[in-house]
């Protein structure tokens, strides 16, 4: 996953109402239940059928760290689909999304304009249509730059041009160099 689309999931399991299962043996439950059955969490997990029996009934109780891993990934990718649904939608819709980065932004403006990218620490309000284009393209598998390039097109717009009244001739936003990237809706 990308730097870009972990953020935009931290954001939307931030409105989960129930912590997730913690423990292994809980986890296990839950994807067994979710699979419904051992043999398709057993393939998903790429591990043994007797494995995943085993974590149910809880003789094994520690896996190991990259399964661990794995188990935590894949439960919250299921954990709560409707209200994760209810928040995608919401902030694609009427509340919309803001996005906290310290990242080096520039953008290309005619010349005379001092144009010089630099490190800047923005927390910008993104209006829903942004937060609607993040999300769609997150589910359509976009990469980090993709949605590097939609948020670049957001702050454009809200932040340099200020929704049309400032900075008409501005070009392109350039965000590189992304020290800290956090998404909230």
């Amino acid at each position: 996953m990308s730097l870009f689309g972990n953020g935009l999931d931290a954001a939307v399991q931030k409105a989960f109402t129930r912590p997730a299962p913690k423990s292994a043996g809980a986890q296990m439950r839950y994807l067994v239940k979710q699979l419904k059955g051992t043999k398709a969490v057993a393939q998903m997990l790429r591990i043994s059928q007797r494995t995943v029996e085993r974590y149910v009934k809880d003789q094994i109780k520690k896996p190991r760290p990259d399964l661990a891993a794995r188990l935590e990934r894949e439960v919250k990718k299921r954990w709560q689909p409707r209200i994760r649904a209810k928040a995608r939608q919401k902030a694609a819709t009427t509340g919309g999304i803001v996005i906290d980065t310290r990242a080096r932004i520039g953008y290309t403006a005619p010349i005379g304009t001092t144009d010089e990218d630099r490190l800047r620490h923005l927390t910008v309000a993104l209006p829903p249509q942004y937060a609607a284009r993040l999300f769609d393209a997150q589910d359509q598998g976009a990469g980090d730059r993709q949605l590097q390039q939609i948020a670049a097109e957001a702050l454009k717009e809200v932040y340099f041009q200020d929704g049309g009244r400032r900075a008409g001739q501005l070009e392109e936003v350039r965000f590189t160099d992304i020290e800290h990237l956090e998404f909230g809706l």
